[in-house]
């Protein structure tokens, strides 16, 4: 079974988090450009113990039925 961790009251688990790299392949943006949407609160992150961001894949599946954060093609 997969470590679970709590977000916000939630239980989210490895499977349920994506890499920075990940999602910019999926938005077809670079990585900055992810990091900075993070930054300005339009998509959320949460930092590894190492200090990594990874996202929830369920924000950035609603946002890609939603449209591109900012809009931005970067």
């Amino acid at each position: 079974m997969a470590t679970e961790i709590r977000i916000d009251g939630h239980a989210v688990t490895a499977d349920n988090l994506m890499t920075c790299g990940e999602v910019a392949a999926i938005f077809r943006v670079n990585a900055k450009t992810v990091a900075r949407w993070a930054k300005e609160g339009k998509l959320t992150s949460i930092r590894t113990p190492g200090g990594h961001r990874r996202y929830l894949r369920s924000e950035v599946e609603a946002l890609l039925r939603g449209g591109q954060p900012g809009g931005e093609d970067q």
